[in-house]
């Protein structure tokens, strides 16, 4: 593949008939997540609630959707109230789809049934929970704070199982290797894998020079990718301290990255695996990971990209910005080929199972749900 920069000159705006705007959010959401099993959106608010949608299947009728039997409200705080202590900063499902963990800046997560019950509080952390993820196999849930240390709960039992105090800073991200291990990184720009039963990191990764905002395993928990303050991107295995590449293109910070599920032990295994990385520069960058090297800029976007995410079948990626745009590209030929503009800087896209839905939410308190054909 050649390098190539595009612009979105010749995309396509997502037409209003195949938006659905989810009203009642009453501050910006920061957070969004498709259910594994299907039709639930789960959103994260300043507000201090997260909300479950259900999304009709087939094309939306376009326009608001607000109505009283599609929406479960999750109440992080009794009363009514806009304290920021209780901000739902981040959210993740169990691989089922059946129970949804919330992460809160009052530093407690909370699993909710997919009724909207609260099942359970874990309360150890001395801070704001910023990132938090359940293994696998679902019998554990991992949370990293601004308190410095990441927790293995134990859902079963509702306790924490072995809590990690090895940063020197804040844990801003947290991603399982397999239902066992796991990666943390911090402000402190260090990055350390931790295995449960283990007093020790069994690895650790030193070489950025700014914070580690975002860690991430690609499909198969062999490589480590990470995004630092420090405007650069990289490449980690367990059989070496170095990275193995040190992905350098981007002029601002990145923000975040994602892996493309494709390659040897996904469901696209014909298909080259790829890293994603999104920056303050206000571009997504393309990486052939084998090689570390840049496959194609994407240039579309005005202002900072905060989000990514992959179409289940690797063909697409999904880019959201400060600049209020969400632009669909086509990995074959890092193009936009749709393109759609809310009203407020976007957080959080992501895409659902079947690949025919994106989900974008915004700092205007709304979500918006899109219909995805080609």
């Amino acid at each position: 593949m050649d390098i190539a920069t595009t612009s979105a000159s010749q995309s396509f705006e997502i037409p209003n008939s195949d938006v659905t705007i989810l009203e009642g959010h009453t501050s910006e959401v920061c957070a969004c997540a498709w259910s594994p099993a299907g039709s639930l959106l789960a959103s994260g608010s300043g507000d201090s609630t997260a909300r479950i949608w259900t999304i009709a299947d087939g094309t939306s009728n376009g326009g608001a959707q607000n109505g009283p039997l599609n929406v479960l409200v999750l109440k992080h705080v009794k009363g009514r109230t806009n304290e920021k202590s209780k901000d739902v900063t981040t959210l993740d499902w169990n691989g089922e789809g059946t129970l949804l963990a919330t992460g809160s800046y009052d530093g407690q997560a909370r699993i909710w049934s997919t009724n909207g019950d609260l099942k359970c509080t874990l309360s150890k952390h001395k801070g704001p929970i910023f990132s938090l993820k359940w293994n696998k196999k679902g019998d554990y849930l991992l949370t990293g704070s601004c308190d410095k240390t990441a927790i293995v709960w134990d859902v079963k039992t509702e306790e924490w199982k072995q809590q990690f105090e090895f940063h020197s800073g804040p844990t801003l991200d947290v991603d399982w290797r397999n239902n066992v291990s796991f990666a943390t990184s911090s402000t402190d720009n260090m990055i350390y894998v931790c295995k449960i039963g283990e007093n020790r990191p069994i690895k650790t990764f030193a070489g950025h020079q700014g914070e580690v905002n975002c860690v991430k395993w690609d499909p198969t928990g062999s490589l480590l990718a990470s995004c630092s303050d420090d405007v650069t991107a990289k490449i980690w295995n367990m059989k070496q301290d170095k990275y193995v590449h040190d992905l350098r293109e981007h002029s601002k910070e990145i923000y975040t990255i994602r892996w493309s599920p494709t390659g040897s032990g996904t469901n696209n295994p014909n298909q080259q695996l790829i890293l994603a990385s999104a920056s303050f520069d206000s571009t997504v960058k393309l990486w052939d990971v084998e090689l570390g090297k840049l496959l194609y800029s994407l240039n579309g976007h005005r202002e900072p990209v905060y989000s990514l995410a992959f179409s289940p079948n690797g063909e697409y990626l999904a880019s959201g910005s400060l600049d209020k745009s969400m632009h669909i590209w086509s990995l074959k030929e890092g193009k936009i080929v749709k393109t759609y503009t809310g009203n407020g800087g976007i957080f959080e896209v992501c895409w659902n199972k079947e690949g025919d839905k994106i989900a974008a939410c915004f700092a205007n308190h709304t979500v918006c749900v899109l219909d995805f054909r080609m």
